[in-house]
């Protein structure tokens, strides 16, 4: 891991941020505080960061909004640290932009492998300068830009909702279990989380299914999700 890899720490409780700074460092991460959300959006400009970890509660600006101003400028892994640990909490703001949910009190060492799991997922497609778009049934897929297109319309995705997809586009027409998308898309440690699962399957929906009754991602009850690429 890059010395260099720059996290930004949104959070009003300097007891949270002495821990994050001094744990985080000591992992290798250059780490960069805001106080606010306000701060957070300026302090992105100043530090280019390549994961943000974020507060709900905060003067100013919430953690719900700024997730939603981060999303209209940046695809930055954005991890959610709070104390609100309920299921509504945690899809509002997943739904909003957000690719992951820490609650505290937190194990540090849980939160590092979220962090890792983000990043490597990040760096997924930069990594991959020569890979070929994925074109398969109605879809057409750009691992560089990230450009999705469904029956040559452009819909505008979210990072995770981008994961999930790409990760369906790679196994159409198999049955994916929970389990297996949940390890994929956000790592081994969020396989006890079917709740990011609703959200992003619901929102891949609403911006890819040309009517109500899905015909390109097919729920399989109590088991997973089939990708059917060409909608038949």
């Amino acid at each position: 891991m890059s010395a260099r890899t720059r996290i930004l720490v949104v959070d009003d409780e300097p007891q949270i941020t002495r821990v994050l700074r001094t744990s985080l460092s000591s992992h290798g991460y250059e780490v960069s505080i805001a106080n606010d959300g306000e701060a957070a959006l300026k302090a992105m400009q100043d530090v280019n960061p390549d994961l943000i970890v974020t507060d709900l509660s905060m003067p100013r600006m919430t953690g719900i909004e700024l997730c939603e101003s981060i999303r209209d400028q940046s695809q930055v892994p954005i991890i959610v640290l709070s104390v609100r640990g309920e299921d509504k909490s945690k899809i509002e703001a997943l739904d909003k932009g957000a690719d992951d949910y820490v609650t505290k009190p937190f194990s540090i060492n849980e939160l590092l492998a979220r962090i890792r799991a983000n990043l490597r997922r990040a760096n997924l497609y930069k990594d991959q300068q020569d890979t070929e778009p994925i074109r398969i049934g109605d879809f057409h897929i750009d691992l560089q830009t990230r450009i999705v297109s469904v029956e040559e319309k452009e819909v505008h995705l979210t990072p995770k909702e981008f994961d999930l997809l790409v990760y369906m586009a790679q196994h159409p027409e198999k049955v994916l279990t929970h389990s297996v998308l949940l390890k994929a898309v956000w790592g081994p440690q969020s396989v006890q989380q079917p709740e990011y699962l609703r959200v992003f399957i619901n929102q891949l929906r609403k911006k890819i299914e040309p009517e109500e009754t899905p015909r390109y991602i097919l729920t399989e009850p109590w088991v997973g999700y089939r990708f059917k690429p060409e909608g038949k």
